[in-house]
């Protein structure tokens, strides 16, 4: 099951051991696991392997250096503390159909992983458009989605997706810009949360969520993502366009995935870029 490439490490035991006794409810994924001690960034290595790897290969790391999420954001990954993994994703390779997996993607595994949370640390963490799960209003895990550019990819083939996520398991001293906003596993629980039971339990929750998106059951998806996403409506917004700042609340998502946002000349729908989020309206 796991795999040596170079520059990887062998896969620690508690790792092998979890991964080997969840086997079947992997699938796909997994039947390919790379591992690192240290590296800089997960979703780079996969975006590397992408064009040979088998979709479903599975890239973990105990620590990053380069660690991001998106808009080149730095994500503080220590070692031993976290949980840092990526997957290669070979979507259907045209159509509709496609656009509508990719565009959900995100979503999909914000609310596999927020079920995988649930299910090894018994903790509710919700989710926040499009890309973080928070407890208490604070940052637990981020998902960064990125498509492999033609230059690291095969032509003839489906354009691969690099699914990364980052989940701060174990308490840390977080640097001073962080320390008011992110939490950890162990400080909302009081308890070690085994890192190796966590990965194979997000694992088999992405997979689970993925099958859906390949088999059209997008409303399953959407309906749970909304359950987890209290700041989906109401919360305050604002953001940058070349026309200035906007502003308005959140109204929901729409069936594609994006954020809707009534503004004063009627409802704007967001596919991108950033946004600024205040308390939420009464």
């Amino acid at each position: 099951m796991d795999g040596m490439v170079s520059g990887s490490d062998p896969l620690p035991q508690d790792l092998a051991d979890a991964f080997r006794e969840a086997q079947g409810r992997l699938w796909p994924f997994a039947r390919h696991v790379v591992f690192f001690n240290t590296i800089g960034s997960t979703n780079d290595v996969a975006m590397k392997l992408a064009a040979d790897a088998e979709g479903g290969t599975v890239v973990v790391a105990n620590e990053q250096t380069a660690g991001r999420g998106r808009y080149g954001r730095t994500w503080f990954s220590p070692p031993a503390t976290g949980l840092y993994v990526s997957i290669v994703l070979k979507p259907p390779a045209a159509g509709a159909e496609r656009d509508r997996v990719t565009s959900l993607l995100t979503l999909a595994s914000g609310v596999a992983l927020a079920e995988a949370i649930d299910t090894v640390a018994a903790i509710r963490a919700e989710i926040k458009w499009p890309n973080d799960l928070t407890v208490r209003g604070r940052k637990l895990a981020g998902i960064l989605a990125e498509r492999v550019s033609s230059a690291q990819r095969d032509s003839r083939s489906a354009v691969p997706v690099i699914l990364g996520y980052g989940i701060n398991v174990g308490a840390n001293a977080y640097p001073p810009e962080l320390s008011d906003r992110a939490t950890d596993l162990q400080s909302e629980t009081g308890r070690l949360v085994e890192r190796a039971a966590l990965c194979v339990e997000t694992l088999a929750a992405v997979s689970g969520r993925y099958q859906d998106l390949l088999a059209g059951r997008f409303d399953a998806i959407l309906d749970a993502w909304r359950a987890r996403a209290p700041t989906s409506k109401g919360a305050n917004v604002t953001w940058n366009t070349p026309q200035g700042i906007k502003a308005g609340v959140t109204a929901g998502i729409d069936d594609w995935g994006a954020l809707l946002v009534q503004a004063t000349h009627g409802v704007e729908r967001i596919v991108g870029g950033e946004l600024t989020w205040a308390p939420r309206a009464p």
